[in-house]
């Protein structure tokens, strides 16, 4: 058994315009979001054997802030480019080809693609992952080349200002 946790970045900051995309922060509320919400995992059992990130600042900020509380360091970050603005088949690919010793990953990458591809994994269909949200399924497989093949089973929802934590 295999799980995957797709995890929104963390609200970022709109303050400066002349910042590209890719180069926008985490604002103040994503900095206090995003350690909650990893704590809420731990709190949960949740395991992450490996953060994979978009290198967009705003979701290696996310990934950087899990991985702290997770009491890991910041250089077992995978930084996978293809997650930054990526499509269904960018999210497969990389989950596909994600270190085999790890039973459970977590993807930090953007909207709209993480809402799709959540819809996509099972029956459970969510609206919009907010900012910080994760999204979980866990996957009947051995390995992760096999992910295309296996029936997902929905394993939780959660978002900062969720009440069922």
């Amino acid at each position: 058994m295999k799980t995957v946790l797709l995890v929104r970045h963390a609200k970022s900051s709109w303050e400066k315009f002349s910042v590209t995309d890719a180069e926008r922060p985490l604002n103040e509320r994503g900095k206090r979001n995003a350690p909650e919400m990893a704590e809420r995992l731990i709190q949960k059992n949740v395991r992450i054997d490996s953060f994979l990130s978009s290198p967009a600042k705003r979701a290696l900020g996310t990934a950087r802030l899990f991985i702290e509380v997770y009491g890991r360091g910041p250089a077992e970050i995978i930084v996978a480019p293809e997650l930054y603005l990526a499509s269904m088949a960018a999210f497969t690919q990389t989950i596909i080809n994600a270190p085999e010793n790890s039973s459970s990953i977590a993807l930090f990458s953007h909207n709209t693609g993480i809402t799709e591809f959540a819809n996509s994994l099972s029956e459970n269909k969510i609206v919009h992952i907010p900012t910080c949200g994760v999204f979980a399924v866990n996957c009947p497989i051995d390995y992760w080349r096999d992910f295309q093949t296996g029936i997902n089973e929905f394993y939780f929802f959660d978002y900062p200002k969720s009440s069922f934590h």
